[in-house]
């Protein structure tokens, strides 16, 4: 259905809708996906997004470019706020051709005085437009569309400017008879008094419009109960916009670092989802050759049950407990699929039937109670080629962390957190020797694994960092990884080996080891401690 079409429905629906503001392309295009059945193009929102005033000081030509944005983002209809329509019936004829070719539905304007103020700014200080010029104006938007279904809705401010009820119905009255697809009656008051007082009297003359800004505590109900059409939500995509930016820009700047507002904004995948990148990559598949691209794949270690944890493993492995409202595998197939990282392979074992993701393939280990980690990881040896993840399931990181891994070059890489003081308890980890340790420099030359020590972390001895659980391979480190876990799978001893085996193995044939340190920022959730310490992992 035409745009033009649809909001028309919606003006003439015999139940209440609802319109949501927006003011670019971006947040039009989050309305639609929120499932807003239109759009309200904002003129207070417009203005605020280029940091000038509501008083047309942005320029009807701004306007259009900034709301053809909108249009080609969305396939719902936008009731743009025409404001008084830009100048006299001249302007509002050239408006309205202008706004149906860039695919706009309709246009509200108002019964003000060009350049306007804001309605809720020294408002009864604002003069009305003639009533018989108005109409004029309205008249002559109707007859310069196209379409027969664009839509001019007058709006009323004998209420804003004081005038009162029969003002506001005698001024509502002409507009319609004018030609008016819809009346638009507006109120500063904190309740709808005035508002209900208006459809009392107003009967079912033509579909009534209203922006309960400040009335907002009003059930919606009640504009159900009194044959309201439509109601506009008028700025507040906006304004949550300025309250999320303010404290990001606070946090940024009192900290000198993006650390602490990296995990709580959205990612730059999203960002990209919501520009349709994926329609640019499927349009270059018809007209560009295609490319090679390296296609990345993760494993995940998913098939222990955690015993330490008790009775929270007893129906689900460790991997399904909930941290944060998500669960820990969730979290991870999550970052991993941020990053654009498709091919994801996790090894079930304990409860399996508990884990089930799409678009994940599964591998499972049915021996799970008597092996140990490289039998879950022998079983997806065919995914250990060109660049690939190799991740611990119980383990929960920074997004950054994983960044950092990513661009690492090195043909094995793995991250090791330096601060193995945060040991508390005795506990068995991963724990390293590494050829140098951690200083915190950024010109320090790269650091290389020696020997990773699976053990219970002894008094008095040192160690480097210990290994969280993560790896990255190169298509080299891959291969190299494949031929020491096949090497390993011919010993006896095999089902009792863990990854910390298959790390040694590597060093012992002269394969070097990249280390990538990092000072906490993840952690392991062994124990019910644990859990109540992920709350820094809220993303």
């Amino acid at each position: 259905m035409k745009k033009t079409a649809q909001l028309r429905r919606l003006l003439q629906s015999p139940t209440l809708e609802f319109l949501m503001e927006a003011h670019n392309g971006l947040s039009a295009r989050i309305v639609e996906e929120a499932g807003f059945k239109g759009i309200w193009g904002s003129g207070l929102s417009i203005s605020a997004s280029q940091a000038v005033r509501d008083n047309n000081e942005l320029s009807w030509t701004e306007v259009l470019d900034i709301v053809e944005f909108m249009s080609d983002a969305t396939t719902i209809p936008i009731l743009l706020d025409g404001d008084t329509g830009y100048g006299n019936f001249n302007n509002m004829r050239r408006l309205v051709k202008k706004l149906e070719e860039r695919n706009v539905a309709g246009v509200c304007i108002e019964d003000k005085l060009f350049p306007k103020t804001n309605s809720f700014l020294r408002s009864t200080q604002q003069p009305l437009a003639d009533m018989e010029e108005f109409c004029g104006k309205i008249k002559a938007g109707k007859d310069s569309q196209g379409d027969d279904d664009f839509c001019v809705v007058a709006r009323v401010e004998a209420f804003i400017a004081g005038w009162g009820l029969q003002e506001a119905l005698k001024r509502a009255s002409a507009y319609q008879e004018a030609g008016a697809d819809a009346i638009l009656i507006h109120s500063k008051l904190s309740k709808p008094d005035e508002i209900l007082a208006f459809m009392k009297q107003w009967g079912n003359r033509c579909p009534v419009v209203i922006v309960p800004t400040k009335y907002y505590t009003t059930p919606s109900q009640v504009f159900r109960d009194h044959g309201i059409s439509v109601v506009i939500w008028a700025n507040h995509m906006m304004r949550s916009a300025v309250t999320a930016m303010q404290k990001t820009a606070s946090k940024v700047h009192d900290a000198e670092s993006l650390l602490e507002v990296e995990d709580k904004v959205a990612s730059l995948v999203e960002v990209f989802r919501l520009q349709r990148d994926e329609e640019l990559q499927e349009a270059e598949k018809i007209y560009l050759r295609e490319k090679e691209h390296e296609r990345i794949h993760a494993i995940i270690l998913a098939a222990s049950r955690g015993s330490e944890l008790r009775e929270m493993t007893r129906d689900i492995p460790k991997s399904m407990i909930k941290v944060n409202g998500k669960t820990l595998l969730e979290k991870m197939l999550g970052m991993l699929q941020d990053r654009g990282i498709r091919d994801i392979s996790v090894i079930r074992g304990y409860k399996k039937e508990a884990i089930q993701f799409p678009n994940v393939t599964y591998f499972d280990n049915d021996k799970y109670e008597n092996t140990n980690e490289l039998s879950s990881l022998l079983l997806a040896k065919n995914k250990i080629e060109g660049t690939c993840i190799v991740s611990y399931g119980d383990i929960i990181y920074r997004k950054h962390v994983l960044g950092n891994l990513l661009d690492e070059e090195s043909d094995i890489v793995i991250v090791v957190d330096a601060l193995t003081e945060r040991r508390q308890i005795l506990r068995k980890s991963d724990f390293v020797h590494c050829s140098r340790p951690y200083t915190r420099s950024y010109d320090e030359e790269a650091a290389y694994l020696k020997q990773v020590r699976f053990l219970e972390i002894l008094n008095g001895e040192k160690f480097d960092g210990e290994w969280i659980g993560l790896m990255k391979t190169t298509a080299r480190g891959s291969e190299a990884v494949r031929a020491a876990l096949e090497k390993l799978s011919q010993k006896s001893e095999f089902c009792r080996l863990n990854m910390s085996d298959l790390l040694n193995e590597l060093l012992a044939t002269g394969v070097q080891i990249r280390v990538l340190y990092i000072e906490g920022h993840w952690l392991d959730v062994d124990t019910l401690e644990d859990i109540g310490k992920t709350t820094a992992y809220s993303s």
